[in-house]
């Protein structure tokens, strides 16, 4: 039975990791914007790594930007955290 939820919240927290490396990657070679597929992307990965860039500019954040690092760490401790309770349960 519980491997019936695990096995989404796995997949959607592997969708959501891919997606802040695929943002990570495309900052390297700066692509035009205004393709649906950036945008998309940026949809999805900015209301993770907006409010921790938000945090570490309060605590005086260098020049780089280190909130992807930040938010797959906190993704894989979340993404744990509901697979224990879940196991917890059954």
């Amino acid at each position: 039975m519980e491997e019936i939820l695990i096995r989404p919240i796995g997949f959607i927290f592997s969708i959501i990791q891919f997606a802040i490396l695929g943002r990570v990657l495309l900052s390297w070679i700066r692509p035009d914007r205004s393709h649906p597929a950036i945008q998309l992307l940026y949809e999805l990965t900015e209301p993770i790594l907006q409010p921790i860039r938000n945090l570490m500019s309060d605590m005086g954040g260098g020049m780089f930007d280190f909130s992807p690092i930040i938010a797959l760490l906190l993704l894989n401790v979340l993404e744990g955290l509901i697979k224990y309770i879940i196991v917890g349960l059954f």
